[in-house]
């Protein structure tokens, strides 16, 4: 009875076998998903453009936005190795983890290349990372393109939520190009509430007077 008792005890005390950790070689499926070592996983706290997805060129030319992002995605990861750890599962079953490929995490680096948003529905991991990539203007943020989440649930919808907003409260200045140059409008000048910003035609944001003068911008007149 002891031996029976002693067993009983150290099953119910002994910790569980930790889940077995998501590795192996990466195998791009979009913008944001990758097969890694044979399993389905959703990168966690970012969101890519879907396939079929357009988006705007500053020249004017509409294209496949999603398959861009998976295009760069692959240059970035194909066949290389993955390490995850995992957060959640999603509605379709996928792994929703947070990867990284030679020490360096595949969520960042897909933000801050604008390959992908920061998702912050689900996380704020991303968000000054996100901030950093629109203030540069760098990929989507070069583009017009609407919210992934937004474009799933109306694929025939226009561009009501298009990225073109300030990235952040504290990079509110406005740098608009005219036929009088490249102006940018603070928050008290004049013409600020009726400017808009489209990243298209070469448009963006600033947090600071200094970042707009070095990048080639001239204050508004009123």
């Amino acid at each position: 009875m002891f031996r029976v008792c002693s067993f009983l005890l150290l099953c119910l005390f002994t910790p569980l076998a930790a889940p077995a950790e998501i590795a192996g070689r990466v195998q791009v499926i979009d913008g944001d998903t990758f097969d890694i070592g044979g399993t389905r996983v959703r990168l966690h706290g970012i969101d890519a453009p879907e396939m079929g997805q357009p988006c705007t060129t500053d020249r004017g030319q509409t294209w496949d936005c999603g398959a861009w992002a998976r295009t760069e995605a692959r240059r970035l990861f194909q066949s290389r190795r993955a390490a995850c750890a995992l957060i959640d599962h999603d509605r379709y079953g996928r792994a929703v983890a947070r990867c990284s490929v030679g020490g360096q995490d595949m969520g960042a680096r897909l933000v801050a290349e604008g390959i992908a948003f920061a998702f912050r529905r689900y996380a704020m991991d991303y968000d000054l990372t996100e901030k950093q990539a629109a203030v540069a203007g760098v990929g989507l943020w070069s583009m017009t393109v609407e919210e992934p989440a937004a474009w799933r649930a109306n694929p025939s919808g226009g561009q009501a939520s298009a990225r073109t907003a300030a990235p952040a409260a504290d990079c509110n200045i406005k740098g608009n190009i005219s036929n009088s140059g490249r102006i940018y409008h603070m928050p008290h000048n004049e013409h600020y509430d009726r400017t808009r910003i489209d990243p298209a035609r070469g448009e963006r944001w600033f947090c600071n007077e200094a970042e707009a003068r070095a990048a080639g911008w001239r204050p508004a007149r009123n």
